[in-house]
């Protein structure tokens, strides 16, 4: 057996209404000053209303930042750290959905540690130590809450990350009530996102792609893969939507410790550059990769194809199983409702060879891909997207 090393978040609260408790949950791990980290949208949906309640009620005194934007910038994450230094706050509550959690993590960080961001940004160069840190899932899709990476936009359309066991949270709580509200195409791109960081996780080329990750990212697939129709076509469906955030946060593990490829790699340039939702962003380019790399991954897709479709199981052949599996991805992504293709969200196939460049630069990414990919690659892939 090959080494390696798994992080996780240390505890992990899985039930129906823990956001209306989180007071009695928090107050050892956070003390009795918190930032509460969250978006406009939940804050008027009334959403962080019982979690803020709760957290009163156990004596926390609260300061909301709820200025958190999609595609966080840079200015949001020191806005944010400058608020939690000016009222001395002593832990960090993430409520919210991917950019939230994202953005608390990395306040914590800088108000724990008082390092500079700039020495912060890459793997392993946060120094720590961190405050105290609790986050609240509300998407059913990225994983965050047990992850040790941050992605913020520091500029135009370039991002970075800060990636780090440091910034995985000490508590995090997964409460599917957050989630019955969701709309229908918000459910649908963040469950094919966790599906892709389930797919990814278990194929990459990652040394440390490990069997724990392996076995996390099959159990995801499963509880995806069963839900993610209901979750969409019945929102209010608790059982769906605990099984998709419980799901969501097991690829969440895998991918934490076992990157993921080419998959993000491309569709970080159609995120960031035309500001469509990663969710979406991750479904429209999935089967187009996923074709790419079969020539040296039909037997790895073909072990998980199963565990996302039972019905595949019967397919005879690595190879007839993995075509059934990605030709499975796509009309999913379409019987979701989510567009099929790049032209479809207003991608002109001009910007293909630009956005082919950008991919290029994710080379964090692109190392973990079964398969080796060229701009020319790259560029075809998305040509087929198109």
């Amino acid at each position: 057996m090959y080494p390696f090393v798994f992080s996780t978040t240390s505890q992990i609260v899985f039930r129906p209404g823990a956001s209306a408790e989180i007071g009695g949950l928090v107050k050892r791990t956070l003390g009795d000053r918190v930032l509460f980290v969250s978006d406009p949208g939940l804050r008027k949906l009334g959403l962080c209303g019982p979690a803020l309640k709760s957290l009163a009620d156990a004596g926390i005194r609260t300061t909301i930042f709820d200025g958190v934007e999609a595609d966080p910038s840079l200015a949001t994450v020191l806005a944010a750290t400058e608020a939690a230094k000016a009222d001395g706050v002593t832990g960090v509550v993430g409520f919210g959905g991917g950019s939230s959690l994202d953005v608390a993590k990395v306040v914590a960080l800088l108000c724990g540690s008082g390092e500079d961001i700039d020495g912060a940004w890459g793997v392993g160069n946060a120094k720590g130590p961190r405050l105290p840190l609790v986050l609240v899932p509300t998407t059913a899709g990225t994983g965050s809450e047990v992850t040790p990476v941050s992605i913020i936009t520091v500029g135009g359309d370039e991002k970075r990350g800060v990636s780090s066991p440091i910034i995985l949270p000490d508590i995090a709580i997964l409460d599917a009530d957050l989630t019955l509200g969701l709309p229908a195409a918000i459910t649908a791109a963040t469950g094919v996102d966790a599906m892709v960081h389930a797919i990814e996780a278990y194929a990459s080329r990652n040394a440390n792609n490990n069997p724990l990750s392996k076995m996390l990212a099959r159990q995801a697939l499963q509880l995806l893969g069963a839900n993610i129709e209901k979750a969409v076509f019945d929102g209010k469906d608790r059982a769906a939507r605990g099984a998709m955030l419980l799901g969501s946060m097991l690829a969440g593990q895998a991918f934490a410790n076992s990157p993921v490829a080419a998959v993000h790699a491309l569709a970080y340039p159609i995120g960031g550059t035309f500001h469509v939702p990663h969710g979406l962003s991750n479904a429209l380019v999935l089967p187009h990769v996923l074709r790419f790399n079969a020539p040296d991954a039909a037997s790895i897709y073909a072990e998980i194809a199963a565990d996302a479709f039972p019905d595949l199981s019967s397919e005879q052949g690595d190879h007839g199983r993995c075509a059934a599996f990605i030709e499975r991805l796509a009309k999913l992504s379409a019987k979701l409702g989510l567009q099929p293709r790049l032209r479809d969200v207003g991608i002109g196939e001009e910007y293909l060879a630009d956005m082919a460049r950008d991919a290029m630069k994710q080379t964090r990414l692109l190392v973990n891909n079964p398969r080796n990919v060229s701009e020319a690659d790259a560029l075809a892939i998305y040509k087929a997207a198109w």
